[in-house]
């Protein structure tokens, strides 16, 4: 709107304004100053563009000049006070229309993960921030050393890198619960791709999770889901991947599925290990490191600073202790998904398990 014509509406007074304080060498009064923020409000809220309604100011100061012999310093101060306070009140009706839209966003995204609103009408405001429900769409979580908020530079910063590489593609950039969210159309996983590019150099190193694609309010809300485990099940097993997929790691969800047959498994197979000097940490730490560096003795040793000599003596001593073998094709698949298990369960150093 920064194109059209001014109204005279918001000028209204000013040249008169103009002629006074020439003509007199006062200043603007407490009203006057009110009544040009007022505008600037009105204006803002028209939609006018500050540097259209600026020119318009700078023109009528033209036509309304004083003749010469008036006091024209006094004239230019009071262009300056006017211009001053009119763009005051434009900038306070930004902020306002800003923290609305934002409390809106809030509002909506709220409304869109927790299932606190009638269908029909949550597609509708859904459109006004670019989505379409009916589609599918995956979400992307990112989380840094710290929370953030809506305004603060780092999720500003990511919304202007993903602006400048896609513009408009009906994509939703918002945080919630301090950490940074973005909801794209399933099918454009470049975006969530360098969302998450620029989510994790943004947040200095944070890690992302992306969600699977979906359909429907439910379907977002699913994949909001599915990457919030994922972030927490990388809490749980230490990956330090920048990039987690939920697509990747469905196994763990299933292995969690049943907690009480998990915990049976974890007591079953590796309750032994607590009968070890030093208790269980230790060798669930060997085996954590044999199964993660692909039962290569030298790199798993190699991870916990040990001889290889001095790991191979600990796989015996878990040989011994459980009575499976972690080198034994067949003892391994039990054991790695056991270590699993009790990684996802906080195993030894949780009761629930």
């Amino acid at each position: 709107m920064s194109d059209r014509e001014i109204p005279e509406q918001y000028l209204e007074g000013y040249a008169r304004i103009l002629a006074e304080v020439a003509a007199t060498g006062r200043r603007l009064t407490r009203d006057e100053l009110a009544s040009r923020r007022a505008l600037g409000e009105q204006a803002a809220e028209a939609g006018y563009g500050l540097r259209s309604l600026v020119i318009a100011h700078l023109a009528a100061a033209r036509g309304a000049w004083p003749a010469r012999g008036a006091d024209a310093d006094g004239a230019l101060a009071a262009v300056q006070q006017a211009v001053d306070a009119f763009a005051e009140g434009y900038e306070r009706a930004q902020r306002m229309a800003v923290r609305q839209e934002e409390a809106a966003r809030r509002e909506f995204i709220d409304d869109l993960l927790y299932g606190r609103s009638d269908l029909g009408r949550l597609a509708e405001r859904a459109e006004r921030f670019g989505l379409r429900l009916s589609h599918e769409h995956a979400v992307a979580v990112a989380r840094g050393p710290v929370t953030y908020e809506e305004g603060d530079p780092v999720p500003r910063q990511v919304e202007r890198a993903l602006i400048a590489r896609f513009g408009d593609r009906s994509v939703l950039l918002t945080t919630k619960d301090g950490r940074l969210l973005c909801i794209a159309p399933g099918h454009q996983q470049d975006v969530l791709t360098h969302f998450a590019k620029q989510a994790h150099a943004a947040t200095d190193g944070g890690q992302v999770a992306v969600g699977r694609p979906q359909s429907g309010p439910g379907g977002v809300v699913q994949s909001y889901e599915e990457a919030l485990n994922a972030l927490e099940i990388a809490e749980r097993l230490n990956m330090d991947d920048p990039v987690l997929r939920a697509s990747d790691l469905l196994v763990y969800p299933v292995l969690a599925r049943d907690r009480q047959a998990m915990a049976d498994l974890v007591h079953n197979t590796l309750g032994p290990l607590t009968e070890a000097r030093g208790g269980a940490g230790p060798l669930l730490d060997t085996l954590t490191a044999y199964f993660d560096s692909g039962c290569v003795a030298a790199e798993a040793a190699r991870r916990l600073s040990l001889s290889v000599r001095a790991l191979t003596y600990r796989l015996e001593r878990i040989h011994r202790l459980t009575g499976a073998d972690p080198g034994d094709p067949a003892h391994r698949y039990m054991l790695q998904t056991a270590v699993i298990g009790a990684r996802l369960l906080d195993w030894p150093g949780s009761a629930a398990a």
